[in-house]
């Protein structure tokens, strides 16, 4: 069971004690988006067991999440629940796939270059699964709609932001969230 509490200017999304982490992670994610989208903050997500966490983490969770949205092409970027950035991105275009899930960066670089696809540039990259990525790209007006080989491109300077994030955070206090 779940609902939204509005107190005043916080949005605080509840679910019952009998919900899998797993199962439950896209519907907190989409109501932490919404309540962000609607300019409210999110303080904490909180179960009738009364264990407190911040929104979309485990206890003791990623500080940094970042979740990209394949159906608006958009990355949001949370620090310890807040909602620092909401950004422009390409995911995979027609004929190839972007992952969905939830994934721990195991790799990053401030400069990467594609083996792949033609030693393509792939600034400020963050790896996420199995050589996908979310990284910087020079088409940027090809951002907001789906044209990559399944990375998830940004804008070279908001990759830089996030790549920073990461570092400063470190890759096990951060989690990349990919869903439709």
């Amino acid at each position: 069971m779940w609902s939204v509490l509005l107190v005043g200017p916080f949005c605080l999304p509840a679910v019952a004690p009998s919900s899998k982490w797993g199962v439950s992670m896209r519907i907190v994610l989409a109501i932490v988006s919404f309540c962000a989208f609607l300019g409210l903050s999110v303080p904490a997500l909180t179960t009738q067991a009364n264990a407190t966490v911040r929104p979309g983490f485990r206890s003791g969770g990623p500080d940094i999440i970042a979740v990209v949205d394949i159906s608006d092409q958009r990355l949001r970027v949370f620090r310890s629940g807040k909602l620092l950035h909401t950004w422009k991105v390409s995911t995979a275009a027609r004929g190839y796939r972007t992952p969905v899930g939830r994934y721990t960066p195991y790799r990053i670089h401030k400069m990467w270059r594609s083996r792949k696809y033609q030693n393509a540039p792939m600034p400020y990259s963050v790896f996420f699964h199995k050589g996908w990525a979310v990284h910087g790209t020079d088409a940027i007006k090809r951002l907001g709609r789906p044209a990559s080989h399944g990375c998830v491109r940004l804008h070279p300077k908001n990759a830089k932001v996030l790549y920073s994030l990461v570092r400063e955070a470190g890759m096990q206090n951060a989690s990349i969230v990919v869903q439709k």
